[in-house]
């Protein structure tokens, strides 16, 4: 056998060997490993506000290892004056919120795509939608966070705090 033919046979095996190798190691073989999803458990449970205008409550469980899903609903007395269900979910390497609110969009989900994450909080943008264009999450301490909306509504920047402590 001729060097050049040896030289190429040693090649393809270190080829062979070095994408076994890979493909062996955990989040290399095409699927990323779920990074975001994984900040986020702190999320998981029921959250609520109350206040004068009503009663806010947001709950939120674990579907699987990339996908939460949530839902949201304001009463006041024994009224619902707004609900959505949210899905929050690690799809190729980025984290989507995705909520569904009734009488909005014509019922059909509006997805935000995550633009900043640490361990105390995400920011989710769509400069598409018309109100609101963020939405953002952050960790106060471990039984309260700072839930916001935030965006251009008619022509004006405006901001809604929703801040919420842990029930469950």
């Amino acid at each position: 056998m001729n060097n050049f033919l040896k030289f190429a046979l040693s090649l393809l095996s270190l080829g062979v060997i070095t994408a076994n190798i890979a493909l062996a190691q955990p989040g290399t073989n095409g699927h990323k490993k779920q990074q975001h999803i994984k900040k986020a458990v702190w999320l998981l449970g029921d959250w609520q506000n109350k206040t004068a205008k009503g009663i806010s409550t947001e709950s939120w469980k674990k579907l699987n290892d990339s996908t939460f899903l949530g839902k949201s609903y304001v009463l006041r007395g024994a009224d619902t004056v707004s609900a959505e269900h949210i899905r929050l979910e690690e799809r190729h390497g980025n984290l989507l919120y995705t909520p569904t609110v009734k009488n909005q969009n014509e019922g059909k989900p509006v997805i935000f795509t995550m633009t900043t994450a640490s361990a105390e909080g995400f920011v989710f943008e769509n400069p598409e939608h018309d109100f609101p264009q963020k939405i953002s999450y952050n960790l106060i301490g471990k039984d309260s966070l700072m839930a916001e909306i935030s965006g251009t509504y008619k022509g004006k920047q405006r901001a809604i705090k929703f801040p919420m402590g842990r029930v469950k």
